[in-house]
Formats: structure tokens, C-alpha cells, sequence
């Protein structure tokens, strides 16, 4: 009898054994998704898929041409050089009306939470979509150095290295194949061959004859 208990008992704890990792990582699996949620619905700071950033890219605009600023607070100016460098700034969306927004909140500077306040009026006067804004304000690159994509970079090196189409001196320094001539592209060799310049059948005497 003692025997049957304690075998059932040794069951039961070797089960219990075995699902105990199994238990511990559905109970994480729960807390990830959880945190994932919380993460989704609180998210209003747009992200790209290479982690640009709509607060960062805020910080860092903030701080342009201003080597005093705190980059909690940004300017008129400083905003305007973000947007048209976002390419937000066109032919609907002007200066003029960045600069009538901008001064209906009545300061020189914005906090990031009145500089929402600004691009929520503006995009609703403007009758533009408010995260398609953020989201180009956010991927654009770093103040001054506005992102290329790679079909761009690719065309502009193919177009500054066809050498088809040089002038000049820098032309003279490839061949018809667009091979290099090394020195003899960059300086004038003196012919002491005794041939007249321009002779193109220079050594084919012995070769005919």
C-alpha cells in the first residue's frame, strides 16, 4: 500500500517537474505580448524601419545652428529647415503657412508637446495626413545631411563616372573603352623616336618587309 503511494506520488512530481519550464514560458510568452501591447498603444512616436525616430530627430533639430539649445525647444526657423529637409515644405505647405501656425501658439519656441499642437493645425488647415508628416519628419536624416535612396546614389556615381561624357583635360586621360592612360593622360611625353606626331605606323616597316 505504502509502496503504490509513494510510486504515485513520485508520478505526480515527475510530471509536475516536467511541465514546470513549459509553465514558465507560457507565463513569459504572456508578459512579452503584454509589454508589446502596452509598447503598440503607447507609441506615438512615429519609427521607420531603420529606427528614425520623430522625438530624436526633434532633440537634434532643436540643437541645429545653436550650439546653446537644450533640445527640448525648437524655433521657427530651426522647424522650417526640418521640414523642408523632410520634403513636408512644398508647393501645399509653404513657409507662410509654417509661420501663421507656428505664431498662434505665441512663443519664439516650441516644446515638443506644443510643437504636436502645431503640426495637428497645421495638417488639418492644410488638409494633410498628420502621421504621413511625422513620418517624413522622422526618417529624414540627420540636420543637414538629408537621406538619399539607393537608386539615387547609384544613378548620380554612374552619371559622374562615364567617362564618355568628360571634357577637357579629364578627358584626355581615358582611352575610347574608358581605360585609364595613366601618365601618359596626365603629362605631355616627348616621342624621340624620330616619327613624326601622329605617324600611326610606327614600327611596321620590319614587319611588312
Amino acid at each position: 500500500m505504502y509502496s503504490h503511494v509513494a510510486v504515485h506520488r513520485s508520478i505526480i512530481m515527475s510530471d509536475s517537474t516536467n511541465a514546470a519550464p513549459e509553465v514558465e514560458l507560457a507565463k513569459l510568452a504572456i508578459d512579452e505580448a503584454n509589454q508589446s501591447g502596452a509598447a503598440d498603444s503607447n507609441g506615438s512616436t512615429p519609427r521607420d524601419s531603420a529606427g528614425g525616430d520623430f522625438k530624436e530627430s526633434f532633440k537634434a533639430f532643436s540643437k541645429f545652428g545653436d550650439i546653446k539649445s537644450d533640445g527640448k525647444h525648437i524655433t521657427l526657423s530651426q522647424s522650417d529647415k526640418w521640414m523642408k529637409q523632410a520634403k513636408v515644405i512644398d508647393k501645399k505647405i509653404t513657409t507662410t503657412d509654417t509661420a501663421i501656425h507656428f505664431k498662434k501658439l505665441k512663443s519664439m519656441k516650441l516644446a515638443l508637446s506644443d510643437y504636436n499642437k502645431f503640426l495637428e493645425d497645421l495638417a488639418t488647415t492644410k488638409k494633410v495626413d498628420l502621421a504621413e508628416i511625422k513620418n517624413k519628419m522622422a526618417t529624414c536624416g540627420a540636420p543637414g545631411v538629408p537621406q538619399v535612396s539607393a537608386g539615387k546614389a547609384a544613378a548620380a556615381v554612374n552619371r559622374l563616372t562615364d567617362t564618355s561624357k568628360y571634357t577637357g583635360s579629364s578627358k584626355q586621360r581615358f582611352d575610347e573603352s574608358g581605360k585609364g592612360k595613366g601618365i601618359a593622360g596626365r603629362k605631355n611625353i616627348v616621342d624621340d623616336s624620330g616619327y613624326v606626331s601622329g605617324y600611326q605606323h610606327k614600327d611596321t616597316y620590319d614587319k611588312g618587309h
